[in-house]
């Protein structure tokens, strides 16, 4: 099976085809401001205990809310949501 790459918005980020998303489409005006503040900062590659100390929240809850952007947009991974993201140019 051939290999298809693509660059992601990090440079030198290169993600196999298996992790394009293969979810439905949601409108960019179905995700919140909290969702894409979230989603940009895990792009950024910082761990969570720095992204909650960010946004003064618990590590928890970081947790829990990148799992229920993730559910909402219909993915199953963060990093599936935040490549979504980055193709629209919303992170």
């Amino acid at each position: 099976m051939e290999k298809n790459l693509y660059v992601a918005t990090t440079p030198m980020t290169v993600l196999p085809q298996e992790l394009r998303p293969l979810a439905r489409r949601v409108p960019p005006r179905e995700i919140s401001h909290d969702d894409l503040q979230l989603l940009r900062l895990l792009a950024t590659g910082l761990p969570v205990d720095s992204v909650a100390r960010r946004l003064d929240l618990s590590e928890r809850t970081v947790r829990r809310r990148t799992r229920m952007v993730c559910d909402r947009l219909g993915f199953g991974t963060a990093i599936e949501a935040i490549v979504w993201a980055a193709r629209r140019g919303l992170v």
